[in-house]
């Protein structure tokens, strides 16, 4: 495909896309000093008052009583945030997909069975959930922004996405990627670049920025989004969010695209970013009790456990012990971020646990372990994704060179499979080295039991500017180790208790890098959150914990 080939499809695909959107629902553009546009909905005019009771609901287990009761009709919740959504996008470019009347005619579907049955069809009944781009749906296309994937419609449903509308949910946009996925950032040469609401000259995170603006912007409540590195905590963080990333295959992965397809030493995690931690509780719940192992051959057969979720075995979770971890030892925590910290471990005190130091073992060994696994192709599943001439995005920087690859961005030689086979060896021997870290705490701790989460920063900044973004340091450890981990808004940047440090001793180019960039007041507002981090497979328990955490820090300072 020539260089005008490609371009023709992007620009055929935008067509299509500004065509789904109702032109009756396109707002004035805003001035170019609106930085922090989350105001924009309930000043815009175009949502009615009931529409904006509706989407502001942020807690969605309240939303989905109201559509139980029929106190608020599937339409008319479908219709607010489908409205909501097209807002969200003309302000950030979060959307790629938009199926209103497809989403409209399931919210009659469902208002009709409640009508006449007198029940729910399933617990998300009516709930409007949006889909990260890679998610298939049946008649829809999932480009993950590439060029050459730009007229391949869905044959079916992800699994996943049958199983939420089993549930009884409502799938009305799929949302933006960056190309490759393995990005912090949202940029693609199809749908171009996502901003973050809270202020669009920063990137919302990535690789599901797409779904972290529209929460952030409270056109969805819940989203679906994957994490192979760090892409739903990133986001998650970024945008004020509460995000899980279960263990692997806990939430089927099955029939969705992706990238490095077919590499499952490190594999992707699906799970869901929300405006409430109600919304996250209420996703896993929903989709492990439709027992994805029957559809997916690779879901975990592991029923929802109740019990782990009450905490029943660590005292009902009346006196838990956490693991903090101050740095990675890679990158230093900017100011918010150390505050964060600091204030989780005073409000847990308060409430009654135990916090400890957590020291990061062998992290960089992780790292650069993970790092080689998804660099063995040697850059030919880039390659083949984009063998229309597409170029490839090697920076993330509003104004970089096209043609400078930066060095962390260049392919390595390809691997053979018993050098790959290395690294799985090695990757097996860190896992068990964290293992027995983790279960040496137990002289520690003062319950008998190991520490029951760790407790660790999400990145060491908030957002950053557009292409500013270092390091997945902190997130991607967690992929290789499997571990479950969950984010919860601490904080935002206040200028006064965040101000910049004098330098210090850094502990690599990356770190002073980082240091160089913060200012307290530019990144003045912007959220920050931190991860729970469980051990594989305690999704039910890391939950259950994350709400001590949330009650605990909410009690002390107030919601972020």
């Amino acid at each position: 495909m020539s260089l005008e080939d490609w371009q023709q499809h992007v620009a055929d695909k935008r067509r299509r896309q500004k065509e789904s959107i109702p032109q009756q629902w396109l707002i004035p553009p805003i001035s170019k000093d609106h930085l922090n546009v989350l105001d924009v909905p309930a000043t815009c005019g175009l949502l009615t008052s009931k529409e904006l009771e509706i989407t502001n609901t942020a807690d969605v287990s309240v939303l989905l009583e109201r559509l139980a009761s029929a106190e608020w009709s599937s339409v008319e919740v479908t219709t607010a945030f489908c409205k909501r959504a097209v807002i969200a996008h003309q302000l950030t470019n979060c959307l790629t997909e938009v199926f209103v009347e497809k989403a409209l005619e399931r919210a009659t579907q469902l208002d009709v069975y409640l009508k006449e049955h007198g029940t729910v069809i399933g617990p998300l009944h009516g709930l409007p959930i949006s889909l990260k781009d890679q998610l298939s749906v049946k008649g829809l296309e999932a480009t993950m922004g590439y060029a050459a994937w730009i007229g391949k419609f869905a044959s079916e449903d992800a699994v996943l996405v049958d199983l939420l509308i089993q549930c009884g949910a409502v799938p009305y946009v799929k949302t933006n990627v960056p190309q490759t996925l393995m990005w912090s950032e949202t940029h693609n040469n199809v749908f171009g670049r996502t901003s973050n609401p809270h202020n669009l000259l920063f990137t919302p995170g990535g690789s599901s920025g797409g779904e972290g603006a529209l929460i952030a912007m409270h056109g969805s409540l819940l989203g679906v989004g994957s994490d192979i590195g760090g892409s739903i905590r990133s986001p998650s963080n970024y945008c004020g969010l509460y995000g899980f990333k279960p263990t692997s295959n806990r939430i089927p992965t099955y029939g969705i695209v992706n990238s490095l397809d077919g590499q499952e030493t490190i594999s992707t995690a699906l799970g869901p970013l929300s405006a409430s931690l109600s919304g996250v509780r209420v996703f896993m719940k929903a989709i492990i009790e439709k027992e994805p192992w029957r559809k997916d051959p690779d879901a975990v057969r592991k029923p929802w456990d109740e019990n782990a979720y009450t905490l029943r075995d660590r005292g009902g979770g009346k006196q838990l012990c956490f693991g903090i971890l101050w740095t990675n030892g890679l990158v230093s925590p900017l100011p918010p971020v150390k505050r964060a910290l600091e204030q989780t471990k005073k409000a847990l005190e308060k409430a009654g646990h135990k916090v400890i130091d957590w020291s990061p073992v062998k992290f960089g060994e992780i790292l650069a372990n993970a790092q080689s696994v998804f660099y063995a192709d040697g850059g030919a599943d880039y390659a083949a994704s984009s063998a229309t001439g597409e170029p490839m995005i090697n920076s993330m920087h509003p104004d970089a060179d096209p043609m400078e690859i930066p060095p962390s961005r260049r392919p390595r030689d390809p691997l053979s499979a018993f050098e790959f086979w290395q690294l799985t060896k090695e990757r097996r021997a860190l896992r068990k080295q964290m293992l027995d870290y983790w279960e040496s705490s137990i002289s520690r701790t003062g319950t008998g039991r190991p520490v029951d989460a760790v407790i660790s920063p999400v990145a060491p900044y908030p957002a950053m500017p557009h292409g500013e973004m270092r390091t997945a340091s902190y997130t991607m450890v967690w992929n290789s180790m499997n571990c479950p981990s969950l984010v919860i808004p601490i904080t935002k940047v206040d200028p006064i208790l965040d101000v910049k440090p004098p330098p210090y001793q850094f502990l690599c180019a990356i770190d002073e890098e980082i240091y160089g960039l913060y200012d307290s007041e530019t990144f003045r507002g912007l959220p920050v959150g931190l991860q729970i981090i469980g051990r594989p497979l305690e999704e039910e328990a890391v939950l259950g914990i994350g709400e001590i955490v949330d009650s605990a820090v909410k009690e002390e300072y107030g919601r972020a």
